[in-house]
This record gives C-alpha cells, structure tokens and sequence, in this order.
C-alpha cells in the first residue's frame, strides 16, 4: 500500500480524497493555486505544493507541476480527482514515466473512452446500444446543418472531449444549428483544447441514467447498479440518486453488463462511469443508449456508497496499488435509497446565474462528511452527509467551477431520503453569495419528483418563467405571518427591558398586523401559538433576537427557519421559499398606509451584465434597431459562454463595454433607446 498519495485537485473532490487516505493510514499531499492559498483542502492535506496562478491552465492543468511536486514530497501516487487532468492519458503516461502510480484507469483506456467519437465506435462493436448520430469529422457549419436535417430535429451538438455540461447544445431546427455549432467549438477548444464536434439524435422523454463500474489490474469487472441524474440545468448534473425509480431489475442487469462489456473492452481498472440516455416513453425498459463513458470518479459517487456500503475512493486506492477485489458481482446489493443535491454559487431567482464573493457565514447540519459514507445517522434510521471543499470565510473564485457543496441524504426508502434532504437544506447557513439552496429545496417537494416522473427536460418544464420559490399552502403562509409577528414581539420586548426606563419595559402587546408578501394578515400570539386570520396554530419555537437560525413547530410539523431583519421589515427563509414581511401593532397599522415607499430606478433599458465575466462578444452596434429575444452580448463565465438578449424591441443607443473587457455585477453593457 502506498505511504503518500499526492491529490491533482482542489475543492470539495481533494477534501473527500484525503479523509479516506487519512482513514486508511495514507499520508496526503495537496497542490494549490494563488487563489486556494487558504482553503480548506490545503489545510487538512499533511503537506501543500504551491503551483501557481489561480487560472487552472497555468496551475492545476500543467503536468509538469504536479509531477515536480510528487518529487519534491516523496508522494508515489497520483489521485486526480474528477475534472483537470482527471482523463489526460498524456499526464498518466507521464506520469508512468516518473514511476508514479495513477489513481485511476490505463491511459489506453482513458484515450479510447475520452474521444467521445472513438469511444461509440468501440461501444457498438461491443454490443453496447448507441444513439443513431454521426460519429465522424464535422467540416463546417454547413455541413453541421446537412447532417442534422439527415439524423432528423431534435439533434444534440457535443464538443467531442466535452463534458460536465460543457460544449453542449441542442437544436430544434437549423436556425439553432447555425447559430449554435460555432459556439460548441469554442466551448470545446476553451474547456478542452479540442474543437471538434459531434451531432447526435435528441432522445424525446430523455431519462439519463449512468452506471457505476470498478475493476482491478486482475480482469474483475462489477457493476455498482445505477444512479438516476435526469435533474439537470442547461446539461449540468443538479440532484442524483440511487437507485432510480425507473428501472427494473432486468433493465438493470442488461444495463450492467453492457457497461462491463465495454469495460472489458478498452482493458479498464479503477472507477467509472457509464453514461445511458433512456427513452422516458418506453415502458418495456429496453430503450437505453450508451452517451459516453466517464473515466474518472463521478461528481455523484456517494449515493452509490450509500446503498452499497462501499468507500468507492478507497476501491481505486487499493486497485492502483495492485490488489484484488475482494468482492464479486453477487456482494454488490441495493439497501436503502440515497439522493444528492449540489449547493452551487448561483441564483435561481436571477435566472441562476454564477456568484462569486466571499463566505461570510456558512454553516452546515453536519460535520462535512462525518460519520461514514452514509454521514450522521438520524434518529428514524436515515443520514445526511456533507462532502464540502468551503469554510466560513472563504471565497467561491470566478476561475473555478461554482460548486459549495454536495448534501447527501440516506433514507429507508425515496420519501424518507427527500424529507431528510428538505430538513438539512433548511439548516445550510449561507451568506454573502447567491446560491441555490431554495430551488433543491423546492425539487424534493415537487409532486412530480416525488413521483418518480422525471426527464432532463424536468426544469425547463416546471419552470419555464424561472424560479420565485417553492410553492407555499395558505396554511403556510399564516404560520410564516405568525412567526414574524412573535419575532416582532419578540425583540420590541427585549428593546423594553434593555432600555432602562424609569417605568419599566412597555409591552409590546399581542395583537399584530403582518404585512406579507403583499397581503395583510392579522395575528393574535398566545400561549403555546397564535390565532391568524381565525386560524389557531398550535406551535413553539426556540428564536432569540440575534439568532439566524432556529428550529420552529407549527400544527405538529417542524421547520428549519432562518430570519434577518432588513430595515423594518424581517426576511425569512423556509421550506425552499424566501418570504418578506413587516408586522405592527394592530393600533398603528392604520398609518402604516401613509408611509412612502422607496422606488427603485428603472434599469429597463439597460443591458446588464448579470454576473462577473468577460465579454466575448457585441452582437450590436451603435443605431441597431433590435427585436425582442435578439442576441446582444456573449458573456463568458466559470467557462461557459452566456448569451445576454434582448427582453423588448428598441434601438441601440450607447454601448458602455468593450469586447475583450472583465465586467462586474450589474455592469451598464449598453443602453437602448
């Protein structure tokens, strides 16, 4: 076994690798940029390299750094994480030449699977399923719209050493196509160093469906079932889970053994993934096609651990180092169900767009990954895990990927796992950053995904006007009305007896009129709950003035609650939805009518640039009358490119940026008329 492992990451992905070496007796070593000079994974790791400047190109994605500061420790083994030089068969046979293990699979086999192209040829001829498509070289756009129009609309652009969202298209028609196969090239050749592209049938009813494989240096091949990630955003993974509630046991034996036909194949050892698109509308399971397969640990990979029991990290630890598995396909079982969330640095209510900033509060339910592989055990047999790469007080970076967090739920069954992951969402603590923890919140309590009914189109679905919060009962919102009036009552009480007057605190009384939302509750608090609008609600809470978050009950049911106070009115957070009240004595509420409200400026006009990034492109000029829905800048940000567009029809008056130029939040790109 080896002494020292050296981890080629950062983040969350390096955090998680060093707290199984750890457990297993293996001394780390931890290489960092400019910008991770403080962070979290630096800190635990037993040494750290400086590699250079934050940009991954110039630091985490050169080779020669990493093989220099294996040197330089001693480290003889290599765990590269997912993502970076993760599937660069180039930095495993230089790394070979070093005599330096590779935590992970052959370089031959990271070449034949990481050619996107290549690999659905080799998984044709092993029997595998592959989605009809063209899987040569793609001359032009013209020749992108001629084959398009052969396979047949809906048809997918993919940069052919993409991934992870990335250089990623779809197009319905050739109008898309055109304006769209420039932009996957330029997505491929940035992210990747490769422009090529490929086009393939657009599944209708799409279910992505991907299965676990490990093997050793031996021949041994097992399958670790399969995890449903059909949640997804413009491409990207947002909730997995294990197993799904789509297949059968018969899908899921073909499923794997496809997957480790192929495996077998390309001569593949450590983990892996495969990647299946299945066909929602297909009720006999038999329409599944292989998209590619990842030859690397999965972002996902602890609802596998989770209902196998395995430490999958710990898997490809003892594979580099030569052992055996010890298990056969027969060991691998399914206990239980797990779901994962991803907590990212975006903002749903902004048409989720990437944040960057500072930390400056963030707390978790749990300890990051405390308590095994299925986290901390709850009281009715379920768990919750955090893998997290942040602390308080440090920074989400514009040069990284934007993700905060993975929570991890593991429950009995699927209801018990999504209840859980709506409680320990309640209790995240985050500030100073946009993030998407209301939006995962208001996905597990979706009816439709407690149904099991799910396709990749899911978001665009349920949400096609963006994100305002999960939707709330009315019996809800006079909990949230009574809630804010006792947090009212509370702190004027406290304001009375701090004071120091002659006479005594004066009481803040127990009639209240709560503005909420735009609607006018009337709250009588009592002992042991309050009377809203009628409504008795029997409840009891914890709050004290000060406090962010705090656990209440109302009617028996119990809720994570975070509360701010903002000027005179309180913002409080529950449940996946953000509400914005004001409650006054029922005497004054009258005169509350009479008070002026501050209008904000009309920014209608202006192109704003919605998040930090750089400006690749002005689709405009100076005079161009333009159409609602027109492009009028490209964006590019945390390596995607974002297309900004026109919200009316108007004409072009002053652009304020130029091409090439950094901007900031809310930046006035241009100006029209």
């Amino acid at each position: 076994m080896f002494k020292k492992i050296l981890i080629a990451n950062r983040g969350e992905i390096a955090c998680r690798v060093i707290k199984t070496a750890r457990r297993m007796g293996i001394a780390t070593v931890a290489v960092y940029s400019d910008a991770d000079a403080r962070a979290l994974f630096v800190q635990m790791a037993d040494e750290a390299v400086h590699i250079g400047p934050a940009p991954a190109a110039e630091s985490y994605l050169i080779a020669d750094k990493i093989i220099a500061a294996c040197k330089q420790t001693g480290a003889e083994a290599v765990h590269p994480g997912y993502g970076f030089l993760s599937e660069r068969a180039s930095f495993v046979e230089a790394l070979a030449a070093e005599n330096i293990e590779f935590i992970g699979p052959p370089a031959g086999a990271i070449a034949a699977m990481g050619d996107k192209i290549e690999s659905k040829k080799l998984a044709k001829a092993a029997g595998v399923n592959v989605v009809p498509g063209f899987v040569g070289e793609i001359e032009d756009t013209d020749h992108a719209v001629r084959i398009s129009a052969e396979i047949g609309y809906p048809v997918m652009m993919k940069a052919s050493a993409g991934g992870g969202g990335k250089g990623m298209r779809l197009a319905y028609s050739e109008k898309d196509v055109r304006e769209g196969f420039e932009a996957t090239k330029r997505e491929g050749l940035n992210s990747f160093g490769d422009d090529r592209v490929f086009i393939e049938k657009f599944i209708l009813d799409p279910r992505h469906i991907e299965i676990q494989v490990l093997g050793d240096k031996h021949g041994n091949v097992l399958y670790f079932n399969e995890r449903e990630c059909s949640i997804q955003r413009r491409h990207q993974k947002v909730v997995e889970e294990a197993p799904s509630p789509f297949v059968t046991p018969e899908m899921r034996r073909k499923m794997g053994e496809q997957a480790v036909a192929l495996s077998q194949a390309v001569g593949y050892h450590s983990a892996g993934t495969v990647e299946l698109i299945v066909s929602g509308a297909d009720t006999t399971g038999e329409s599944f096609y292989f998209l590619e397969m990842n030859t690397r640990l999965q972002v996902e990979h602890p609802v596998t651990e989770a209902i196998t029991g395995v430490d999958l990290v710990e898997l490809m630890i003892r594979v580099a180092a030569g052992e055996k598995l010890e298990m056969t396909q027969d060991d691998v079982k399914i206990d239980g169900w797990s779901i994962e969330t991803r907590i990212y640095a975006e903002d749903p209510y902004r048409g989720f767009l990437p944040s960057t900033g500072r930390l400056v509060r963030y707390a978790t339910p749990v300890e990051a990954w405390d308590g095994g592989i299925r986290g901390v055990a709850q009281e009715n047999g379920g768990g919750v895990r955090i893998d997290s790469g942040v602390q308080e007080g440090g920074e989400v970076s514009i040069f990284y990927d934007p993700m905060i967090a993975k929570l991890v739920t593991w429950g009995k069954t699927r209801d018990q796992a999504a209840d859980l992951q709506v409680e320990a969402l309640d209790r995240v603590v985050l500030e100073g950053l946009g993030h998407n923890v209301d939006f995962l919140s208001a996905l597990m309590q979706h009816p439709r995904f407690r149904s099991g009914n799910m396709t990749t189109g899911f978001i665009a679905e349920e949400y096609p006007e963006g994100f305002e919060g999960a939707a709330a009962s009315e019996d809800m919102k006079r909990a949230v009305a009574a809630w804010i009036a006792g947090a009212e009552c509370t702190e004027r009480a406290r304001a009375g007896r701090i004071s120091e007057r002659i006479n005594g605190a004066p009481s803040p009384g127990s009639s209240w009129t709560v503005k909420l939302d735009g609607e006018i509750y009337t709250v009588e608090l009592g002992d042991g709950g309050a009377t809203v609008d009628g409504n008795w609600i029997a409840g009891t809470w914890d709050w004290q003035p000060g406090m962010r978050l705090s656990t209440i009950t109302a009617d028996d049911a119990e809720y994570g609650v975070q509360l701010q106070r903002d000027g005179a009115w309180w913002k409080l957070t529950t449940h996946g939805r953000k509400y914005r009240g004001m409650a006054l004595p029922s005497r004054l509420a009258t005169h509350a009518a009479h008070m002026i409200e501050k209008v904000p400026p009309d920014t209608s006009k202006m192109l704003l640039c919605p998040m930090p990034g750089l400006l690749v492109k002005l689709h405009v000029g100076e005079g161009d009358a333009v159409e609602a829905g027109q492009p009028l800048a490209t964006v590019e940000a945390m390596k995607m490119e974002n297309i900004l567009r026109a919200e009316k029809a108007g004409t072009v008056d002053t652009i304020n940026a130029s091409e090439g130029e950094t901007l900031v939040v809310d930046a006035v790109i241009l100006e029209l008329e």
